[in-house]
């Protein structure tokens, strides 16, 4: 009879993900405090920066996050004073969210983010975009 051993914890890839994803988070929390955004809340601004004028549920599906959770990462954003939300003109039922004066200027802090983080993780735009091809297809492929 073959014995066989479970891979060991190194060997794991959600192990791998789980422990790098923590790390990265680690990482942004003293480069955004400055800004008063928490990760999460920076991946909403980071959304918004692209395509304003998005509803909760579709900020959520950007982020494919469950509504009820990005919800209060808004109400803080807005609070912050960097977007407002709106009554959606087609849609009295939903509200649109839209940066102000204050969160479009922090677009530019958000750049100086991105590139505090190339420089801490040490490695290159190609090794970036192998990481990201191969994390879009697990992602795929998992869904």
């Amino acid at each position: 009879m073959e014995k066989r051993t479970p891979p060991t914890l190194d060997q794991h890839l959600c192990f791998k993900l789980y422990s790098t994803s923590l790390k990265m988070t680690q990482l942004y929390k003293p480069i955004l405090a400055p800004l008063n955004l928490t990760y999460p809340q920076y991946l909403v601004m980071v959304v918004l920066w692209e395509e304003e004028g998005l509803g909760i549920k579709g900020l959520a599906e950007r982020l494919q996050q469950d509504p009820g959770s990005i919800t209060p990462l808004v109400k803080r954003l807005e609070a912050e004073g960097y977007l407002v939300r709106d009554r959606d003109p087609n849609d009295e039922r939903n509200r649109v969210l839209t940066l102000t004066d204050k969160g479009r200027k922090l677009r530019a802090e958000g750049w100086k983010v991105s590139q505090q983080i190339a420089e801490a993780c040490a490695i290159t735009a190609g090794d970036v975009e192998r990481l990201a091809a191969g994390l879009d297809k697990l992602s795929r492929n998992l869904s």
